[in-house]
């Protein structure tokens, strides 16, 4: 098994051990340090969406009635935990088990992609960008929505520190910014904002 491999599975492990709690964490980090964005982004989605690392599926309930969505997430157990809120809130979506640096699409496929809080453990997150520019229809739209480097110095102090415990146990990173591989791939940034000491970013971004 190749390191990449070996690091997959681990991050695999790791997700699926989480998976129980991961909403519990997740609602805290909402109503503390995230506000609407989750609603910021899925109200903004429409026509086949692609929402990457779909984790327990929290943003399923939040999309327009009138799109399609397909999720993908490297957890099985996240993945029934999605399966699950998808049911209880009647929202078809079409699930799958996949890794977003190497997704099960072809070319074009959606209008729009989300990811939401996912970019920052995920182990590359240029050849995860550059994928979801691949399955992108021309003219799509990609949502994105991540905690990044603060724009606070001892913040991004601390974030250094974090992230000497924290990458090495589930491989999630504090001082990232996506929106320079989103810049640099040639998408068109539509919307931007970023609050919260500069911790929280969320954009909208039009692949040409």
């Amino acid at each position: 098994m190749s390191s990449a491999a070996k690091d997959l599975a681990r991050l695999r492990r790791y997700w699926d051990k989480h998976a129980r709690s991961y909403d519990k964490q997740m609602t805290f980090a909402d109503r503390k340090f995230f506000g609407d964005t989750r609603q910021w982004i899925c109200g903004q989605a429409n026509g086949s969406v692609l929402e990457v690392a779909v984790g327990t599926g929290l943003n399923l309930p939040l999309y327009p009635d009138d799109v399609r969505v397909t999720g993908v997430d490297l957890s099985p157990a996240m993945l029934e935990h999605a399966r699950r809120r998808a049911g209880e809130t009647g929202r078809a979506a079409d699930l799958h088990e996949g890794d977003a640096q190497r997704l099960d699409f072809p070319d074009d496929s959606f209008d729009t992609v989300v990811s939401t809080f996912s970019l920052c453990a995920i182990p590359d997150d240029r050849i995860a960008v550059d994928e979801m520019w691949r399955v992108l229809r021309p003219g799509g739209l990609l949502l994105l929505a991540d905690h990044v480097v603060s724009t606070s110095a001892p913040v991004r102090a601390a974030q250094r520190v974090l992230e000497l415990v924290m990458i090495p146990i589930g491989g999630e990173n504090f001082r990232r910014r996506p929106i320079n591989h989103v810049r640099a791939k040639g998408f068109s940034v539509e919307r931007h904002e970023r609050f919260k000491l500069g911790i929280i970013e969320r954009l909208a971004a039009r692949k040409p």
